[in-house]
């Protein structure tokens, strides 16, 4: 299971970002954004990384370990940035074993990920859907 946010914000400018050097798809600043926010909140995050279909980080808090990619799209004008946040939950083979550390519709990293969009991140229009990507 993956958790997809999507909104709208005017807040990272995706021209400022360093390219990709895969695929000209921002998603690096926001990332960089939130990386603080979810260090203030006890996660360990990587430094972004970038794949073809946007930037990724790793988060981890106790044995949760998560992957968080961002994409963005600009409007025309570049003002306004159509963002997608994927969360990944990552299992060990025992956690699948064992069936501990699911991700539920109140996990916990994208409840944080939610909130502080919400709250400092500029976003109009935020979606969260909850969609099965496998067993994760």
């Amino acid at each position: 299971m993956a958790h997809v946010i999507t909104f709208r914000s005017t807040r990272f400018d995706i021209r400022a970002e360093p390219p990709n050097p895969i695929n000209p798809i921002g998603g690096k600043g926001v990332l960089d954004w939130l990386r603080k926010k979810l260090s203030e909140n006890g996660w360990e995050t990587t430094d972004p990384e970038a794949e073809d279909w946007g930037w990724y980080v790793d988060a981890t808090l106790g044995d949760a370990a998560y992957l968080v990619g961002a994409s963005g799209e600009a409007e025309a004008d570049a003002s306004e940035v159509h963002w997608t946040i994927q969360i990944h939950n990552r299992r060990s083979v025992l956690q699948r074993m064992t069936g501990k550390n699911k991700m539920s519709a109140a996990d916990p990293l994208s409840a944080r990920v939610e909130s502080i969009l919400r709250a400092d991140g500029g976003a109009v229009g935020l979606e969260v859907e909850k969609e099965a990507l496998g067993t994760g």
